[in-house]
């Protein structure tokens, strides 16, 4: 009889440690779905840096003015072609072999962007390999073209992924896709990379305002005027001077006053640009403006994104985690933010967080508290229903929750962060403590019955019977789980 009870007991701590494992691997995978799948469904027509998570990155951006070119792309393509080759063969020559770098890839377009993406291996400090970048596209710097130099070249260190993606968007059609482009560029940009940890917030696209010249082909050829007659044109006659003061030193006698002079402001109104002079005859009879060959207006500096949301033009701000940076953190204070300033968002705009991957997280999280509460749930009916013991049951019950503490203690030591693998780990531990006292208690329960021993020195032979067999079981439970620390990225 005892033997069967024994044997209906250990059925039960199988099954108990069966059910947790089955619960916990549910979790990580359901959830690792949901990610996987909206990861996937993200998708929009603009080059974005993906690689593998938890890498250093280091990216640089090559970005060429077409403010005042002509709007034909295909003859962007095939002036700019060249000069986007030519630089990124020379950077690329230069990055190659810096340390610790795994591989590099890049993108360039028709529009005269290029994108050079430098992955590093984990263990190497982000503010060093973007020095060590840095230091190799300065480098690189006297063998580009003249039209790369002079708007420069950026290097930036940044995540690979992204933590949250926000959309900014209008009601109804009172506010078009180049104000709320502008909008979000100049006042909500500017307060997400306030938040801590959130400082490489970007938009996507191109949001800064520029005016526009759209020339006509067939006027520019009747009257002999090229796109470089325009740019030179527009460059003398739009710039800003320093004429200097009245009345300033040194004078022949005593000065009470002196006045700047202000000088004409740059332009702002496209009618402006159109009254700028082109050519003119010597008496001034004959005046060519840029008017009579173009129309100037006032746009986005380039259009390369066409992002909506639900079919509502949308633009949409990429924020970044910095190294270092707790996710969960950085999400609350940019939610926090965004909701104080929409109370001063103009009438009828508005926004939505469209992705947040630190929903996974929380969600994972809660799982875990739901899974911890059923496997106390199920200790309790478990022991009680076969050990008819309310003693045995408290004890492991508080076997559950010394487990939490030293699983806790043991991560906080090894310095381990909150992400799907701990959970599981956490549950895992929960699950094989749970076994362990459920062995122990039930062996103590026979020897103090078989023996006539009391509880004291019933637990000193029990331990004396089974102790290596519960070291044996924890050594193999930790032989299939413990290698998973040491592939990279796993368990950071």
């Amino acid at each position: 009889m005892k033997t069967r009870q024994r044997g209906v007991i250990l059925i039960s701590a199988l099954i108990l440690v069966a059910l947790a494992a089955i619960v916990a691997t549910s979790l990580f995978f359901d959830t690792a779905l949901a990610a996987r799948r909206a990861a996937a469904s993200f998708s929009m027509e603009q080059a974005v840096q993906l690689g593998a998570g938890g890498e250093a990155l280091a990216a640089f951006a090559l970005a060429e003015d077409r403010n005042s070119d002509d709007t034909d792309k295909d003859q962007w393509a095939q002036h700019y072609g060249p000069v986007e080759v030519e630089a990124g063969v020379s950077i690329e020559a230069q990055i190659n072999g810096v340390d610790n770098m795994l591989y590099m890839s890049s993108t360039s377009s028709a529009t005269g962007q290029l994108t050079l993406t430098v992955y590093f291996s984990l263990e190497t400090d982000p503010d060093i390999a973007q020095v060590q970048v840095q230091n190799r596209v300065n480098l690189a710097l006297p063998q580009l073209p003249t039209a790369v130099t002079q708007l420069g070249v950026s290097v930036q260190k940044k995540s690979s992924s992204i933590m949250m993606l926000i959309g900014v968007f209008g009601k109804g059609e009172r506010y078009s896709a180049d104000y709320i482009a502008n909008y979000a560029n100049v006042y909500v940009l500017d307060a997400l990379k306030r938040v801590p940890g959130a400082g490489q917030a970007q938009i996507m696209g191109v949001p800064d305002q520029a005016m526009r010249i759209w020339m006509n082909p067939d006027r520019m050829a009747s009257l002999g005027i090229t796109t470089s007659d325009i740019t030179n044109a527009i460059k003398a006659q739009n710039a800003l001077f320093g004429a200097g003061q009245i009345g300033q030193q040194p004078t022949s006698g005593p000065v009470e006053l002196t006045f700047p002079v202000v000088t004409q402001a740059p332009f702002t109104d496209p009618r402006q640009y159109e009254q700028i002079i082109l050519r003119a005859s010597q008496d001034g009879s004959a005046i060519v403006r840029v008017g009579d060959v173009a129309r100037a207006e006032v746009g986005l500096r380039q259009y390369i994104v066409d992002s909506k949301l639900n079919g509502t033009p949308t633009t949409f701000i990429a924020v970044y985690l910095q190294p270092g940076a707790n996710g969960l953190k950085v999400s609350a204070g940019v939610r926090k933010t965004l909701e104080e300033m929409k109370t001063r968002f103009p009438e009828g705009l508005d926004y939505l967080v469209a992705l947040d991957t630190n929903d996974f997280v929380k969600l994972s999280i809660e799982e875990v508290i739901k899974t911890l509460f059923e496997a106390i749930a199920l200790v309790v009916l478990v022991v009680y229903l076969f050990l008819q013991s309310f003693r045995t049951t408290i004890i492991c019950i508080v076997a559950i929750l010394v487990s939490l503490v030293t699983t806790f203690a043991g991560m906080l030591a090894l310095g381990f962060s909150i992400n799907l693998i701990t959970l599981f780990g956490l549950v895992l531990a929960i699950g094989i403590v749970v076994d362990d006292a459920i062995v122990v208690c039930e062996n103590v329960e026979r020897n103090m019955h078989q023996h006539h021993l009391a509880p004291k020195e019933a637990t000193i032979r029990s331990m004396g019977e089974i102790s290596s067999s519960l070291v044996a079981v924890v050594l193999v439970m930790a032989s299939v789980f413990v290698p998973a620390a040491f592939l990279p990225g796993i368990v950071p």
